[in-house]
């Protein structure tokens, strides 16, 4: 008899206390999947770091976009900052030389507020006119409109026609920087990262009361943000008789307006200007 009686004073122990004290609950125990969870954290730090390195990749001081050669001297690195602002002051065919080596490497370019901007002319310089979007007249929503184009061109040439808040270049830029582009400004743009400027020009061509206009030699001198950089200048043929822009070569540099004996003289032609 001493069995059983054992073996009920063991259940009631071990069974009828448990019962009594804490009832089995009916929901299902869940299993932590530690390997599971491991791996989870692994993809999400593996994202985070592929995230981190895509944004090192498109950092503002190693990433360009390409520019003309004859402005390359004028710019800080060579090239296009990634998000930065460039104001080019009264010169159309000097904004679109900014825009020409971008476009043929491939770029979208939109131009907004510019009705003067010619197209025969872009093409004549080498822009791509099958990735140029053209609003020549955008009103008072020039400012939506650049913002909106900065999301599908890699640059955007704009003429300001109002005011521009310091909030509203802080979120342009921003936005320019997310996709990789960049502006340049027919005018002033408060904090500019360059700013050109024709300084001194003279045509050639014209005679002694007649003749054609065949080329331009112009200084053009470049000044940093709020004069944090030095100006630095370059001479240009703006346009050359080809109709390209170019360097003045130093021959004709230390030579101006001379020629040796024998030399051939110059073909003179018309050639389309843009200002």
């Amino acid at each position: 008899m001493s069995v059983p009686i054992d073996i009920i004073e063991h259940m009631f122990e071990y069974e009828g206390m448990q019962t009594a004290t804490a009832p089995r609950s009916t929901r299902p125990v869940r299993r932590v999947d530690h390997l599971g969870d491991a791996q989870a954290a692994l993809e999400r730090i593996t994202a985070l770091r592929s995230r981190v390195t895509e944004m090192e990749s498109t950092r503002v001081d190693t990433v360009g976009l390409p520019t003309a050669d004859a402005l390359a001297p004028l710019l800080p690195g060579g090239s296009i900052r990634v998000g930065g602002a460039y104001a080019v002051q009264e010169s159309v065919l000097l904004a679109i030389t900014m825009l020409q080596a971008a476009s043929a490497a491939g770029a979208w370019c939109a131009v907004v507020g510019v009705p003067s901007f010619g197209v025969e002319a872009a093409a004549a310089a080498g822009i791509d006119l099958e990735r140029l979007v053209l609003v020549p007249d955008p009103g008072d929503q020039w400012l939506t409109v650049t913002a909106a184009l900065a999301d599908v061109a890699q640059i955007v040439l704009t003429r300001p026609l109002g005011r521009v808040t310091p909030g509203d270049v802080s979120r342009l830029s921003a936005r320019l920087r997310q996709r990789g582009g960049a502006l340049v400004a027919l005018g002033a743009w408060p904090g500019a990262d360059v700013s050109l400027r024709v300084t001194a020009s003279e045509w050639s061509g014209i005679g002694r009361g007649h003749g054609y206009l065949t080329e331009r030699r112009a200084t053009v001198t470049a000044s940093g943000r709020a004069g944090a950089v030095r100006p630095v200048t370059a001479e240009l043929l703006l346009p050359a008789a080809d109709g390209s822009v170019r360097a003045v070569a130093p021959a004709a540099a230390s030579g101006a307006g001379t020629t040796g004996s024998g030399a051939a003289p110059a073909v003179l032609r018309p050639v389309a200007v843009a200002s």
